[in-house]
């Protein structure tokens, strides 16, 4: 373990930011991690894991922690299921691909995610009907105050929408570690309601579909409307998808004949906030070295050289246009910083 000075944090975050960090240390193993956190001289600390949901708006000036702990192992199992412990450095795509090889089901649709393993709770990841929350069990997360593992189980955790308790009142107070999952067998779960799985199996002549093929339809999918971050900097997803009530659905139908909607309660509706954007004529739009992805409206884009803040400043152009335009307000899934 050894600390540097004046990193720059470009190929640490998928948008491809060219930010510096004062201090950055890779750690690899849970005594290395409390040693780096109970360094006294370095008082601000920034975690990162897979730099897939961050937006880096400014150089760091503080010690930026890089948690690159690696390992899957089977705790238990028995019939029809398995627990899985994945360490928080782990790729999450590359996770996913282990359990679809050895058959285990739960999260094929949420393969291709970017990310790692560590984060994922952090904003309960989600993607095509299925979110981190169904298969949790439970999280292992270091205290940055008391330099001891405490575990979280699911309820302790509060997931929501693209949200969890990590990013609520316990933000910035814990580093995750591990995350135990646990997945069926046999007799799995398959989800191919939700956006174009179903027709893409379709399409791949797939009647009685796997989780494999599922995985397969779901990255394919994402293929089509995602950039590769290697390609364009990019962050998945910039913003969650709305909720709002039935009523003020209703109204917006007067003007909006086609805006789609997800069933929530008798009470809400969710739509997709590319839609929205879409709508307002955002999509494939560049603004000097960033944009709005030509396929899918929902995810910003780094050219080349964009700042973290031209593209902060393109979103709130597109929050405050949806506003005007809806009266429906979007929040970023990303972390600004």
């Amino acid at each position: 373990m050894q600390i540097s000075h004046n990193i720059s944090l470009k190929s640490f975050n998928t948008f491809g930011i060219d930010a510096q960090a004062k201090h950055f240390v890779s750690v690899s193993s849970i005594e290395d991690l409390q040693n780096v956190i109970g360094l006294n001289e370095y008082p601000k600390k920034l975690i990162l894991g897979g730099g897939s949901n961050m937006l880096l708006t400014k150089d760091q000036d503080l010690l930026v922690i890089h948690v690159n702990l690696k390992g899957i192992s089977i705790l238990s199992e028995d019939e029809d299921s398995v627990l899985v412990k994945a360490y928080a450095g782990e790729n999450w795509h590359d996770f996913v691909l282990w359990c679809l090889n050895k058959d285990f089901g739960g999260i094929e649709n949420l393969s291709l995610i970017p990310g790692n393993v560590g984060s994922a709770p952090i904003q309960n990841i989600g993607a095509y009907g299925v979110e981190l929350k169904d298969t949790f069990v439970c999280c292992e997360a270091m205290s940055l105050e008391e330099k001891k593992l405490r575990t979280f189980t699911k309820q302790d955790c509060q997931f929501d929408y693209r949200n969890s308790i990590f990013k609520q009142q316990s933000k910035g107070q814990y580093i995750i570690t591990s995350v135990t999952f646990k997945l069926t067998k046999y007799s799995h779960k398959l989800h191919l309601n939700y956006g174009t799985i179903a027709s893409q199996l379709q399409e791949m002549k797939v009647n009685n579909p796997t989780i494999q093929d599922i995985s397969k339809a779901v990255i394919t999918i994402r293929q089509q409307k995602l950039p590769d971050p290697k390609e364009i900097g990019n962050s998945g997803s910039f913003f969650k998808n709305p909720v709002i009530t039935k009523q003020h659905y209703l109204s917006l139908l007067n003007n909006f004949e086609d805006m789609p909607s997800y069933p929530i309660s008798d009470d809400e509706v969710k739509i997709p906030a590319g839609w929205l954007i879409e709508k307002a004529g955002f999509k494939g739009k560049r603004f000097g070295d960033c944009g709005v992805h030509k396929n899918q409206a929902l995810v910003l884009v780094n050219y080349g050289s964009a700042k973290g803040s031209d593209i902060l400043k393109l979103s709130e152009l597109i929050q405050k246009t949806i506003k005007k335009l809806f009266n429906v307000t979007i929040e970023a899934e990303v972390n600004i910083l």
